[in-house]
């Protein structure tokens, strides 16, 4: 009985979807297994089960087996890149090998002639197999192998291609794999931002997860392909090639997994070669309610009031990369309907938002802040978005629109809520503009979570607790590390915040030119939960870790 067939005998899939797989296939050598698996009516551990029994192959889970990686590494890299074939144990003249493909009899074959030795075949999830290859050969290692020419002779030296050189080694086939390695690896770990960084030995790459910088396993041959490298993400990102002396700034887009991604490119000349910085901005990623960002149950509906008030400013404050955009984002997409007008103007627009108008902003055609701001005024808006406050021009403007009706929502960069007020008098913005205009400042951090998969519960040490915790003796929870979470313990992020609502009382220090230090003092009076707070009762309640806070905020 053919594996269809068996697969549908039991219960696994049914006869359409058998049928549906047949005349999908992408080319007639497409095996129908896979063919299923891709399309989703079955996963790829159901099929090597039974794929197992019919052929009496044992089935083996990869992340707990042991890899043999003396033999691993002493393999062709065809057999294992190209083959998908992992050495588990070697014994008494036998190799047991790791497949996902028990009908590769050639692969076998190829193996028995290198080492000499009877090959025990054991089935494994191609998932598992690429994973480990990535672990011990590194991302593109594949591709690597390919590239590099075996002739033992490698250039020292730096040779000074001229652009047209750059420009044909860019597009080579497989640089330009290479690249799409990078960046969907990237993608799959849901990396922020790529570093590529060159130094005198060797081609660093560095991915951004969960706000902190992890090391990428890559082939150390790789750095002798960064011209190639760089030069491939500047054509994509239409920069000039033979420019390595001034850094340059720009951007593309790709499609990965169906969805559309920007990456944004930043290039600058280092003493051996230029580094990039690319940043990934997925545009589903962002599309998060308030309460999938981290607010508690107590302070969200304070939240939805403010920004459901028909005129005034909501600030949203904190350092770069604390998430300030996510939130505003969130906030229109809660708010936006057909009886509201929603003007943004962002520098640039990260994220399309349907409903909503944006504007990019422009500085080599005059189009700032201020002046898009003004021309939104004559667009009859009811919410207006501005990016950032970063001068009184701006910020003079947001307040006229806040006062003629308008609600208006920004960022500023402070470190805490009491302390917008002093920052927007430093720009030079009257007192009672500010006392008159301003509703609520709400201030930010992005901490880590703790990882799903391995989250444990344990008792800390007294050494190990802040003393503003206020621990009791009760058990917390933290990520003993997996693969799931590149043995982290971590596992996506959440915000915690600080929301300053302005009440009379606070409006009259505002006025009286207060320092955020009396301004703090009034606001804890009234009830306000500082950062660090917040940050606790998320440790209490199992999100993150002490060491997170901590980390994010200060005492």
């Amino acid at each position: 009985m053919s594996l269809g067939d068996t697969l549908v005998q039991r219960g696994k899939i049914t006869a359409d979807q058998l049928q549906q797989a047949t005349t999908s296939k992408r080319d007639p050598a497409e095996r129908l297994d896979r063919v299923l698996v891709r399309m989703g009516f079955i996963g790829e551990r159901e099929v090597l089960e039974v794929l197992g029994e019919q052929l009496h192959f044992p089935v083996v889970d990869l992340t707990k087996a042991a890899i043999d990686v003396e033999t691993l590494k002493q393999m062709p890299a065809k057999l294992v890149h190209k083959r998908k074939l992992i050495p588990l144990e070697k014994t008494n003249g036998k190799l047991r090998v790791a497949t996902c493909d028990p009908f590769d009899l050639y692969g076998f074959d190829e193996l028995r002639m290198i080492t000499g030795l009877d090959v025990t075949p054991v089935l494994a999830a191609e998932t598992e197999i690429n994973n480990v290859i990535k672990k011990y050969f590194g991302v593109g290692g594949d591709t690597i192998s390919q590239l590099v020419d075996d002739d033992g002779i490698e250039v020292v030296s730096e040779v000074n291609e001229d652009a047209s050189d750059l420009a044909e080694m860019a597009q080579d086939a497989s640089v330009v794999r290479l690249v799409n390695d990078l960046l969907v690896e990237a993608i799959n770990e849901r990396a922020s931002d790529i570093h590529i960084e060159p130094y005198e030995n060797e081609l660093k790459i560095r991915y951004r997860i969960d706000g902190v910088l992890q090391a990428t396993n890559v082939p150390p041959q790789i750095r002798r392909f960064q011209a190639a490298i760089i030069s491939r993400i500047k054509i994509l990102s239409n920069l000039n090639i033979a420019e390595k002396r001034l850094p340059q700034d720009g951007s593309f887009k790709i499609r990965v997994h169906g969805r559309e991604v920007d990456i944004r490119v930043s290039v600058i000349p280092m003493v051996f070669g230029e580094g990039i910085v690319m940043r990934i901005l997925d545009k589903q990623a962002v599309l998060l309610s308030l309460t999938d960002i981290g607010f508690a149950p107590d302070m969200l509906p304070r939240f939805e009031h403010v920004i459901n008030q028909p005129h005034g400013i909501l600030l949203v404050t904190g350092p770069t990369g604390s998430g300030k955009t996510t939130t505003l984002y969130s906030s229109l997409n809660k708010i936006v309907s057909d009886e509201i007008k929603v003007l943004t103007v962002e520098d640039p627009v990260e994220y399309h938002l349907g409903g909503i108008n944006q504007v990019g902003v422009n500085l080599k055609s005059g189009l700032t802040f201020a002046k898009g701001m003004r021309a939104f005024l004559r667009h009859d808006p009811d919410v207006i978005m501005v990016g950032e406050i970063r001068d009184l021009e701006t910020a003079e403007t947001a307040i006229q629109a806040s006062l003629t009706g308008h609600f208006v929502l920004s960022t500023l960069h402070t470190n805490d809520a009491c302390s917008a007020t002093t920052r927007l008098l430093d720009m030079g913005v009257e007192p009672f503009l500010v006392a008159s205009s301003l509703e609520a400042v709400l201030a930010q951090r992005l901490i880590r979570c703790i990882c799903k998969k391995c989250r444990e519960e344990y008792t800390p040490k007294a050494t190990e607790v802040p003393p503003d915790f206020g621990w009791k003796g009760d058990k917390l929870f933290r990520g003993k590390g997996c693969r799931e979470c590149r043995n982290t313990g971590y596992s996506g992020r959440k915000g915690i915040f600080e929301l300053l609502i302005l009440d009379d009382d606070l409006r009259e220090l505002v006025l009286q030119r207060s320092s955020s230090s009396k301004i703090l003092n009034m606001a804890r009076q009234k009830g306000l939960t500082l950062l660090r707070e917040d940050g606790f009762d998320k440790v209490r309640t199992g999100i993150t870790t002490i060491d997170e806070v901590v980390r994010a905020t200060k005492l």
